[in-house]
């Protein structure tokens, strides 16, 4: 063996390692509204990923590895390092790539009231819809009713914090809190559908308008799950029937 041979294939194999490193991959599955959070942030930014879709139900040791507190998607792994969790992952990316397009806007007044209603979806919207879900006859009409005020405080709430509308409504690209919301908002079709109307355009036009506009956004019409299986998958997950017309 020449004696350079050998230090070569230590280069190359140093060189193979760091490649590896800088790596962009995301541990998802498809039909969760926090993954799509992270593929439209990373699709925004023009960062190139690798995707491993998770079988919840039978967990890979790598999700377990990457994610051993909550052991749950979405999980980006960069440069060998795992961060979970998707309002963290966001400002990850939007931190760490910092070119435009931002995610959040520069003003911290702006970039508070943003962080503020992102909070109030996960931690009130997103739960009172599961409340529907998973529950039926007057339970679910009671949790159909909480859903309505919650969603009233929410689209009252976006109105007057945001009085100039988002830049999306105004021709800029998708934000932080559309991403946010539209990554699961987008589909309440799919929800009325699987449970009958919770969400009316009549009841809540500005939140119907800025929703379907998101939906009409290409980046999001190729992101979303197609109707029909999340559908299906729904109904499956949470044993419900067609609604009666």
């Amino acid at each position: 063996m020449h004696p350079n041979t050998r230090s070569t294939t230590a280069i190359e194999g140093g060189r193979e390692s760091m490649e590896k490193q800088r790596e962009v991959k995301l541990f998802g599955t498809w039909s969760s509204g926090y993954c799509t959070r992270i593929k439209l942030a990373l699709k925004l930014k023009g960062i190139p990923y690798e995707y491993v879709e998770e079988d919840l139900s039978n967990k890979s040791d790598l999700l377990i590895h990457h994610n051993p507190v909550h052991k749950k998607v979405p999980v980006l792994v960069h440069n060998g390092k795992a961060i979970a969790e998707s309002l963290v992952i966001l400002e990850y990316i939007d931190e760490h790539w910092n070119h435009t397009p931002k995610l959040l806007p520069e003003d911290p007044y702006e970039r508070a009231k943003v962080r503020f209603w992102a909070n109030f979806y996960d931690q009130k919207f997103k739960p009172s819809t599961y409340n529907i879900m998973t529950s039926k006859g007057k339970e679910q009409e009671k949790a159909i009713e909480d859903f309505r005020e919650v969603l009233k405080v929410f689209e009252e709430g976006i109105e007057r914090d945001f009085p100039a509308k988002s830049p999306f409504l105004n021709g800029g690209p998708l934000g932080f809190l559309d991403i946010v919301v539209g990554s699961s908002a987008c589909n309440y079709k799919a929800m009325n559908e699987a449970v009958g109307v919770v969400v009316d355009p009549k009841k809540n036009p500005a939140f119907c308008y800025w929703v379907t506009a998101m939906k009409d956004c290409p980046l999001m019409k190729e992101t979303l799950p197609p109707h029909d299986r999340l559908v299906a998958k729904m109904r499956s997950k949470f044993s419900l029937q067609p609604p009666k017309t």
